[in-house]
C-alpha cells in the first residue's frame, strides 16, 4: 500500500462513527511528503469518505512564514492556505488545522499526524481532571505506544494563535524530556498524535482513547495509581519492549 493510500484508508477508518473519535468534518490527517511539504486533508470533508480527491499537497513555507509574522491576521492566513496547495483539486484549502500540523512537522521528527476529538479523551480534556492525562503513566503499554510523558497545551484560541502556543510548548517540553512529544493534547479540544506511519497514528490514537477511559474510571475510585519514575524507565528503556515498538511502527526488518 502506498504512503497516500494508507493515509486514506487509515483516515476512514478513524472515521467510523463506532469509533467516537471524530463526526461531520472534525479532526485531520496529514503525511511529511518534505521538509517543506505535506499532504494534508482538504477542509470540510469527513475522515469517514476521505477520497483522493480531498487530500491536499501543501506547501509549507507560506504557512510557516506567518508563525513569525507580527502583523498577519485571519486574513493572511486565508491568503496564505488560498496560495499554498501545490497539487489537488482545484479551489478546495487544506485543513483550518493545517498550521498546526506544519508547527508539529517542524518540532518533532513525525512522518504522519492524526488530530482526532475523541469522546473518552474530551470528557477529560474538557473537565478539571485534564492535567491527570499527563501526571505520569498508569500502565506499561502507555509507555511503550505513547512514551513516558505527554504534552497538555491551554485552550488557546484555533489558528495562528494556538499554532504559535504549540510551537512554544513543544520546544519548552523537547528542552526538558530531551525529546519531543509522541501525543500533544488540547485542552477543551482533542488530541494530535505524531507518528512513523498512519497505521501507527491510529494504533496511538487508540492508546490515548485507553488511557483516558482508564484515568477516568480509576478517578471514580479514588483516583489514578501512576508508575513510579524508576519503573517508568525501565520500561522505556527494555530491549524488548523496544523491539515490540520497532514491531508496532513497522520499522523492525526496514
Amino acid at each position: 500500500m502506498t504512503d497516500l493510500a494508507s493515509l486514506i484508508a487509515t483516515s476512514r477508518v478513524a472515521g467510523e462513527p463506532g469509533r467516537h473519535l471524530a463526526i461531520a468534518a472534525e479532526g485531520n490527517i496529514s503525511l511529511r511528503a518534505s521538509d517543506d511539504s505535506m499532504w494534508i486533508k482538504a477542509s470540510g470533508c469527513s475522515l469517514a469518505t476521505l477520497g483522493d480527491d480531498d487530500v491536499l499537497l501543501v506547501d509549507r513555507a507560506p504557512i510557516r512564514a506567518l508563525l513569525d509574522d507580527p502583523t498577519a491576521d485571519d486574513a493572511a492566513v486565508t491568503a496564505a492556505y488560498a496560495s499554498c496547495v501545490i497539487e489537488g483539486q482545484s479551489g478546495r484549502r487544506p485543513s483550518v488545522e493545517a498550521l498546526l500540523h506544519g508547527v508539529l512537522y517542524d518540532t518533532t521528527d513525525a512522518a504522519c499526524i492524526l488530530h482526532t476529538h475523541p469522546i473518552a479523551v474530551n470528557r477529560l480534556l474538557c473537565s478539571v481532571a485534564a492535567d491527570a492525562l499527563v501526571a505520569g503513566a498508569v500502565f506499561p503499554d502507555q509507555i511503550v505506544m505513547l512514551g513516558q510523558r505527554q504534552l497538555l497545551v491551554p485552550y488557546v484560541d484555533p489558528g495562528l494563535p494556538l499554532a504559535r502556543e504549540v510551537r512554544t510548548q513543544v520546544q519548552h517540553f523537547t528542552d526538558e524530556e530531551g525529546a519531543p512529544p509522541t501525543v500533544v493534547y488540547l485542552r477543551n479540544h482533542g488530541v494530535f498524535v505524531m507518528a512513523p506511519t498512519p497505521e501507527q497514528a491510529l494504533a496511538m490514537t487508540e492508546m490515548c482513547v485507553k488511557v483516558a477511559s482508564v484515568i477516568e474510571g480509576a478517578l471514580a475510585v479514588g483516583g489514578p495509581v501512576y508508575l513510579d519514575s524508576a519503573s517508568s524507565r525501565r520500561i522505556e528503556t527494555r530491549p524488548d519492549e523496544h523491539y515490540r515498538r520497532r514491531m508496532l511502527d513497522g520499522s523492525e526488518g526496514r
